[in-house]
């Protein structure tokens, strides 16, 4: 008798909830097709539809009090239609709502990972359909809400953009058609790299980005503007970055869609004419499409063609621009000093402009415009800056980083970008500089790091008129090397079919001689693999001798996740080195790459070694595998270079002795280091270094995820970050023979195999042996080993 009362008690509830609440629904109930819940105010609907001349049936929310199902903004069951009207949506009894078809098939789930006592669900008058306590109606207690999980709609109150402690990304996917709700190939999201802006993808490429958030709209973005209809802002803070609304006038109805053809519209609701009207879109005109003039290029509607250069830029491919084809971009008419660029560089003023795609940006709202040059001026790398907030006459810094990517010119509103240029640019002598440089088909460019090792800066790079008497004829004939003054190292080149270069000068004074050039020649001409650096030519006549690569526009890897150092003070170039670092010093840089980028590079290392150590027609082992050997392409692809150092074995031969131990300790495994003894185990021991700095106690104790960059916490995956710590201990065992084969580590990091235990790795538990080899009883010894020494430490 008492489970029946218990059961009565339930009934008269439930039928309590139904006749004074059609906004909820219970666990003891379903809602069935045909049958709908509304919510308090009558504003919003749910329930099943058909879209357009569709049969399908859909589980939406749509308004109630001006339209029907033609206006739909959220879709449960978007993927998954059901083909007759056997639908019901149900909420079971740990607060999971679920959509099942006639044959009880679930088409459709909330999937929440928590659940609350007594759970509802309720379409609130704001048009979120919530899972909460049927006692509790706080707004940061709800299990499962479905503004968490938009469909192609923003509503007033939404959330566009993502929590940074959870990683809940919410963003608006496109219908496929006006009939078919299943997602189509739009997203419309805000982009956190960097500082944050909308961005419309179409697929895996970029249509459109707003610009950075200036304080009281997104740089590109004219029409958004302080309006009658409705407030906006973005939300910046330690827990989540995002772009919402709200309404002004209660009475009036306006959202912000994606539809079909890839066009974001802000909507507002005529009453007279009972339709929507399109207050204002997303993209405007052709200049509003991502990168149309691409690197450096300038974008302005009113002039025909739409695509020029900025001031003091030139064409990269003049011949491309004259064909309309802009997808080269354009470079600086004078390259830019990079040893000493505080004393040889400047910045122009560009008034007037979209500020550029902020993705390789960093910010600072408390410096004022002047401590934003002075910042910029400091950093070699920084390529522009500007006000990161354009109101009451502009505060904080925005810095860029690389190449600046879809700057347009405004009619209203535009902002003052100031961009580094070269000093003679806008010194008033410049007026000389183009009747004395000659037709240079390319400018030369200092890399920083890019090709010497351990150089740590790069040096003077300027374009010259190339004597006739002084061409080199480095490559097949045809193909032009802009002539390298006395005092250059590095530098950056193009042949005449247009392929960039990187030259590598190596001078009478080089570490590296002509037994290390012609070995790197003879090694890296007849390796072919997509993670080595290709080698395109070279020469030598008498002392000179130069090398000929692919250019990698992302310089090495050292150049990203290490704090740059003197050149001078070789104990400190590389100090505690690893992908998966505690503590980096430039974090601007080390953010170009979230875990996904790490997690390639990773991979792409390890098939390099493999082509290496088995697969190419010599055995090769590297001998000096380090961070700043390794290139980065455009799509941040790693490319093993220097050669110099590398060996090769023939037939069964798998390790040799040398008694000239050459390298970078710190990567060194402990037998080469000590007993000059190498195999593609050495190797191994780099590549682990590679992957983590020491990192033993914290795997013991468990702790091996204190490990991950703070920086990666929103783009890393703890599986494959562990895992990697786990394979890179491995690979700096102490003994060779308890490291894995390049093979077995390629296995290992694209499977999800049980992996063994590792022991205490190498140079650990073992410093004091190595340092008694470099005492100073035995100083002699050590210097005759030609060892840049680097001391270790665990952080």
């Amino acid at each position: 008798m008492k489970g029946v009362a218990v059961l009565l008690c339930l009934v008269s509830l439930f039928s309590v909830l139904r006749a004074d609440n059609p906004d909820i629904i219970s666990s003891t109930a379903s809602l069935a097709d045909g049958k709908t819940i509304i919510s308090s105010g009558g504003t919003y609907e749910l329930g099943f539809f058909s879209p357009g001349t569709s049969t399908n049936r859909y589980l939406g929310i749509w308004y109630k009090k001006i339209s029907s199902h033609s206006n739909v903004f959220w879709v449960a069951n978007r993927e998954a239609p059901i083909n007759d009207t056997s639908g019901v949506l149900r909420l079971s009894e740990e607060g999971i709502l679920t959509v099942l078809n006639g044959t009880n098939g679930v088409v459709w789930s909330s999937n929440s990972s928590s659940s609350v006592p007594n759970p509802v669900a309720q379409l609130l008058e704001s048009g979120n359909l919530v899972v909460r306590n049927s006692n509790d109606d706080n707004p940061n207690n709800y299990m499962w809400q479905s503004f968490d999980y938009p469909s192609h709609t923003l509503l007033p109150g939404m959330k566009l953009g993502r929590n940074l402690v959870t990683g809940l990304d919410r963003y608006l996917t496109s219908w496929k058609t006006s009939d078919d709700p299943a997602r189509g190939v739009y997203k419309f999201l805000l982009d956190p790299r960097g500082y944050p802006q909308l961005i419309l993808m179409n697929g895996d490429k970029q249509k459109y980005e707003s610009g950075p958030w200036i304080g009281m709209r997104f740089s590109g973005s004219q029409g958004l503007k302080p309006n009658s209809i409705y407030t906006y802002g973005l939300v910046y803070n330690q827990v989540e970055v995002y772009y919402g609304f709200q309404l002004i006038n209660s009475l009036v109805y306006s959202r912000l869609a994606l539809n079909p053809d890839g066009v974001v519209q802000r909507l507002t609701w005529n009453y007279r004419t009972r339709e929507w009207n399109v207050y204002l879109s997303m993209p405007v005109d052709n200049c509003d499409s991502y990168g149309l003039c691409q690197g450096y290029g300038n974008c302005n509607i009113g002039n025909s063609p739409a695509c020029d250069c900025l001031d003091k830029f030139v064409p990269k491919y003049p011949r491309d621009w004259d064909k309309a084809d802009w997808s080269s971009g354009c470079v600086r008419e004078t390259p830019l000093v990079t040893f000493g660029c505080q004393r040889g560089d400047g910045f122009l003023k560009y008034p007037g402009k979209k500020l550029p795609d902020t993705r390789n940006s960093s910010y600072n709202g408390s410096l004022t415009l002047d401590d934003c040059h002075k910042v910029c001026l400091e950093n070699c790398s920084c390529m522009a800056y500007a006000n990161s907030d354009s109101t009451n006459g502009g505060s904080g810094c925005l810095l860029w980083f690389g190449e600046l990517f879809d700057v347009r010119d405004l009619t209203e509103n535009g902002q003052d970008l100031y961009i580094r240029v070269a000093a003679s640019e806008i010194s008033p002598q410049r007026g000389t500089r183009k009747e004395k440089g000659g037709k240079v088909i390319v400018a030369l460019t200092i890399l920083a790091g890019i090709l010497l090792p351990g150089l740590g800066v790069a040096l003077y790079v300027w374009k010259k008129k190339k004597p006739r008497q002084q061409e080199e004829q480095l490559m097949r004939e045809g193909e032009h090397i802009v002539y390298c003054g006395p005092n250059s190292k590095a530098f950056q080149g193009m042949l005449d079919e247009g392929q960039e270069i990187a030259i590598k000068r190596l001078s009478k004074s080089s570490s590296q001689g002509l037994d290390e050039f012609k070995n790197e020649v003879i090694c890296i001409a007849k390796l072919q693999h997509r993670n080595l650096v290709k080698l395109l030519g070279c020469c030598t006549e008498g002392e000179e001798k130069m090398l000929v690569y692919e250019y990698m526009p992302n310089n090495s890897l050292d150049s990203i996740i290490f704090e740059s150092v003197s050149s001078n003070s070789q104990s400190s170039i590389i100090q505690n080195v690893g992908l998966i670092q505690k503590v980096c010093a430039d974090k601007t840089r080390r953010r170009l790459l979230d875990w996904a980028k790490r997690f390639n590079i990773i991979k792409g290392t390890a098939r390099g070694l493999l082509y290496l150590h088995q697969d190419s027609r010599l055995r090769i082992i590297h001998r000096d595998l380090k961070a700043a050997n390794i290139l980065l392409d455009s799509d941040m692809n790693p490319k093993i270079s220097d050669f110099g150092m590398a060996r090769s074995f023939g037939g069964n031969e798998t390790e040799a002795s040398t008694q000239r131990v050459v390298g970078t300790y710190g990567y060194m495994s402990p037998e080469y280091a000590i007993d000059g003894l190498f195999s593609v185990k050495s190797d191994v021991f780099s590549f682990g270094v590679l992957v983590l700095e020491i990192a033993w106690i914290l795997f013991r104790e468990g702790r091996a995820s204190e490990l991950i960059d703070t920086d990666l916490s929103d783009s890393c995956y703890l599986f494959e970050v562990l895992r990697s710590i786990h394979i890179g201990l491995l690979c700096v065992q102490q003994s060779p023979e308890d490291r894995p084969s390049m093979s077995s580590v390629v296995m290992m990091l694209g499977g999800e195999s049980t992996l063994p235990q590792p022991k205490e790795p190498g140079f650990f538990t073992k410093r004091n042996l190595f340092l008694e080899e470099f005492s100073s009883s035995n100083q002699t010894a050590a210097l005759a080993n030609e060892i840049s020494i680097t001391m270790l430490q665990a952080r």
